[in-house]
C-alpha cells in the first residue's frame, strides 16, 4: 500500500510517499521561516497562501523522486488538525481534491499522532509500549503509548509549551525568529553558574509542566540588568542568560521523563516534536538513560519538525489495522483544536 501524506498545519508544507512494504519512498518539504522572520512569528494568512503555492510543485517533486505515477497511490492521508485553521483547510482541500481526481480514498490524520509515531521511521524503531515526550512549539505532553491510537495522557503544560518558552525567551534576548535554535546555539557559550533560573513544577509530584514563569524570570533578568536595554547587554551576558534558561527547561523535561518511566515501569522513552532536535535536551536525556538504565529513541533530525513523512506513515499504520479508515467521501472539515486523547483507537 502506497500512502501519500500531506502536512500543512502551520508554516511547513510537506508531502511524502510511504510504502508499507518498502518504507519511505520520498518526501519533500518547504519551510516558511524566511518569509515569517521579518514579522517575528507566523502570520496565518501568509502561511495559508504559501501552502497553496507550494503543495503541487512539492507533490510533483515527491512523485518524481519516488519514480512513480500519481495513479500508483493507494490512499491519501492529510493533517486534519490541530493547527492553524486556514493552513489546515489548504492541505485538506488539496488532499481531498487529489483523492477525487484520482479516485483514491482519503484519511484525516491527527498532527500529534504523526509526531508520536515519527520515531518509528528510524532504522532502529522502538517497540510498543513506551513513554513519549511530545515537545514542540505548541505542545508539551507526556504520554503512555501502547499502540497506534492507544494513547494515555500522563501530563501536559498548564500554560506555555516548551517551544513557546524557547521562542519568547529568545525574543527577549533579541535573537529574532525562530528563537529556539538560536537560543540553544547561544547557550553553548554561556556559563552555567552565571544565572540560576527557576525550575517550575520540578518537584510537583505529577507529570505536568509550566514554563510561563521561566519566561518571566528571563524577562526579569533582562530588565534588572545594569544596562537596562537588551541591545546593550554584551554577548557573553546574553550567552549566560541563554545557558541559564536552557539548563532550567532541560532539567525539568528530563526529570519529568525519568519520573514517568519510573511510575510506568517502562524502559523505553520516545522524544517527538521540534524541541526533540535540541542538542542540550538530547545530551541530558542520554546521560539520564545511561544512569537509570532506560533507552531513548529520537526521530531523525529531518523529521523532528513538521513534515509529510510522519503524516504518510501515521496514515499507513492506521490503514494497515483498519483498511476502511480511508473513505471516498471528499467532503472535509478541519479541527484546529483537537486533543490527542479524543482520537479513536485504530
Amino acid at each position: 500500500m502506497i500512502v501519500l501524506g500531506v502536512e500543512s498545519s502551520c508554516d511547513e508544507t510537506g508531502l511524502a510517499l510511504y510504502d508499507t512494504q518498502r518504507g519511505l519512498l520520498s518526501h519533500a518539504l518547504h519551510s516558511q521561516v524566511a518569509m515569517h522572520e521579518e514579522y517575528g512569528g507566523v502570520v496565518p494568512e501568509l502561511a495559508s497562501r504559501d501552502h497553496i503555492r507550494r503543495a503541487i510543485p512539492l507533490l510533483e517533486q515527491t512523485l518524481s523522486k519516488a519514480g512513480i505515477e500519481a495513479s500508483s497511490i493507494d490512499a491519501i492521508a492529510y493533517t486534519q488538525g490541530p493547527g492553524l485553521a486556514g493552513a489546515l483547510l489548504v492541505g485538506s482541500s488539496i488532499a481531498c481534491s487529489l483523492g477525487l481526481a484520482l479516485d483514491k480514498p482519503v484519511l484525516g490524520v491527527h498532527h500529534l499522532e504523526g509526531h508520536l509515531l515519527s520515531p518509528l521511521l528510524a532504522s532502529d524503531p522502538p517497540q510498543f509500549p513506551f513513554i513519549a515526550l511530545l515537545v514542540s512549539g505548541g505542545h508539551t505532553q507526556l504520554m503512555r503509548v501502547d499502540g497506534v491510537g492507544k494513547y494515555t495522557l500522563l501530563g501536559e503544560t498548564l500554560d506555555d509549551a516548551a517551544g513557546e518558552a524557547f521562542d519568547k525567551s529568545a525574543k527577549l534576548l533579541g535573537l529574532g525568529y525562530p528563537g529556539g535554535p538560536a537560543i540553544s546555539r547561544l547557550a553553548e557559550f554561556g556559563n552555567p553558574d552565571a544565572y540560576k533560573l527557576p525550575r517550575p513544577m520540578l518537584h510537583s509530584k505529577d507529570f505536568n509542566f509550566s514554563f510561563s514563569g521561566l519566561k518571566t524570570a528571563v524577562l526579569t533578568v533582562v530588565k534588572n540588568h545594569e544596562e537596562k536595554v537588551i541591545a546593550n547587554i554584551c554577548d557573553q551576558d546574553k550567552a549566560d542568560i541563554a545557558r541559564g534558561f536552557v539548563d532550567a527547561i532541560v532539567d525539568v523535561l528530563t526529570a519529568k521523563c525519568v519520573s514517568a518511566l519510573r511510575h510506568s515501569g517502562l524502559k523505553r522513552l520516545v522524544i517527538a516534536g521540534g524541541v526533540g532536535a535540541n542538542s542540550q535536551l538530547r545530551a541530558s536525556l542520554n546521560a539520564a538513560a545511561e544512569k537509570k538504565k532506560f533507552r531513548v529513541y529520537y526521530p531523525e533530525l529531518e523529521f523532528c519538525t513538521d513534515n509529510g513523512a510522519m503524516i504518510a506513515f501515521a496514515g499507513a499504520m492506521r490503514l494497515q489495522i483498519n483498511p476502511d479508515a480511508a473513505q471516498r467521501d471528499y467532503a472535509f472539515n478541519v479541527r484546529p483544536r483537537w486533543p490527542l486523547d479524543e482520537i479513536e483507537a485504530a
